[in-house]
């Protein structure tokens, strides 16, 4: 599919499924006292289980933010690609599953302020191709649905584009040799090899873009968006941001 038809057929899914879809408003939510929030849950150290427990960074955040404005959490968790089709079903209230922020989702869902920014990465088996000219003839793995997959179509010369349900099963693909390298956010790569103790057999390569992270709420649904963005300015300026950032990974990844 190239890139046009993608996009296009990205944006129509996402916009279709929302057209009749009525988002519960920030007074409902409170009188719920139940913020819904989804994620992915298969996305270290952003946001995973740990047996039956949700962890992760943008999990300690969406429980703080909730606590902030006096309310509760009620997470869930499905795979990457469905979730703001979900959102614009009136599934949840609110994802925060480190999505990147583009045009083609702009036109589905209203984002928040971004709350990190993050390099994407060309990862492979030491020896591998790790810049963007080596990727000619190679055969990369991405998630599904995501911001890269447009990225490495425009690349040059590379054989194929394979996608998979998440970076796990990547790294599998790329270990078992069935692709030449994987695309991914360099912090999520960074820690899936420290845990795994592959560091230096997989290395991390060249960026081939930056992404601004952010949640996301149904279009129009301007006064909960308003409110998520205040309780999160709070928590960078009274130090919860940094606090939890450091937790997960020794350094603040707000933008700059």
């Amino acid at each position: 599919m190239n890139r046009a038809l993608f996009l296009l057929s990205a944006a129509l899914v996402l916009t279709s499924l929302g057209a009749n879809a009525e988002a519960r408003t920030l007074a409902q939510i409170k009188a719920s006292g139940t913020l819904k929030i989804a994620t992915e849950g298969a996305f270290p150290p952003f946001n995973y289980y740990e047996g039956k427990q949700l962890r992760g960074f943008e999990v300690d955040l969406g429980n703080a933010v909730a606590k902030s404005l006096n309310l509760k959490v009620e997470w869930t968790a499905q795979p990457f690609d469905g979730l703001l089709i979900g959102l614009n079903q009136n599934r949840y209230d609110v994802v925060l599953a480190s999505h990147a922020i583009t045009p083609e989702r702009q036109k589905a869902v209203a984002f928040l302020n971004p709350h990190y920014c993050s390099a994407v990465n060309i990862v492979a088996k030491k020896g591998g191709p790790l810049t963007r000219t080596a990727l000619v003839g190679k055969v990369v793995g991405t998630q599904i649905g995501t911001a890269q997959i447009p990225v490495l179509q425009a690349i040059p010369g590379i054989k194929s584009v394979r996608t998979y349900p998440n970076d796990q099963t990547i790294l599998t693909a790329l270990q078992a040799g069935r692709l030449d390298a994987w695309t991914s956010n360099g912090p999520v790569v960074a820690y899936m090899l420290k845990q795994t103790g592959l560091s230096g057999k997989i290395v991390i390569g060249e960026a081939i873009s930056q992404e601004r992270n952010a949640g996301a709420v149904a279009k129009g649904n301007t006064e909960l968006r308003d409110a998520l963005n205040a309780a999160m300015k709070k928590l960078q300026a009274d130090g919860t941001y940094a606090k939890l950032s450091q937790k997960w990974f020794g350094q603040d990844i707000r933008c700059p």
